[in-house]
């Protein structure tokens, strides 16, 4: 139960930088899709994977949580390293600068995929183990 508590408070500080950040990025590009809305339905990603993962704590909910917060850690890894121009509706979102909001989600994204992952695998563990003693013979 801890590592689903952890996994799911990791997705939550995510979910609460972008709720945070969102208007002040959809302001700055109010045309096409916006980084502001990008940051909510990141937000709602976050939000969802992290209460699947208390409800449920399967393999499934673990990896969902895992996808949501590796894919978050990667996209703002890569938006602060590489110029990447706006393509379609999509902004273009390089930001060079580290600041408090932005290492606190990627803290919590990176450890969130961490504590995914491990949550993955013991319940894949843990699955194998109940196959085994359920069955006849």
């Amino acid at each position: 139960m801890t590592l689903r508590i952890l996994t799911a408070i990791a997705l939550f500080i995510d979910a609460g930088v972008h709720l945070h950040l969102a208007p002040g990025y959809q302001a700055g590009n109010p045309a096409g899709i916006g980084q502001g809305n990008l940051f909510l339905f990141e937000a709602a990603a976050a939000v969802l994977a992290g209460l699947f993962v208390l409800l449920r704590g399967s393999r499934l909910a673990y990896a969902v949580a895992f996808v949501v917060a590796l894919s978050a850690f990667a996209a703002v890894v890569l938006y602060r390293y590489v110029d990447i121009p706006a393509f379609g509706p999509f902004p273009a979102m390089y930001e060079p600068v580290w600041f408090f909001e932005k290492t606190l989600s990627a803290v919590a994204e990176g450890a969130g995929a961490v504590l995914a992952a491990v949550g993955f695998a013991r319940a894949g563990r843990r699955t194998s183990g109940r196959r085994i003693t359920g069955s006849p013979g």
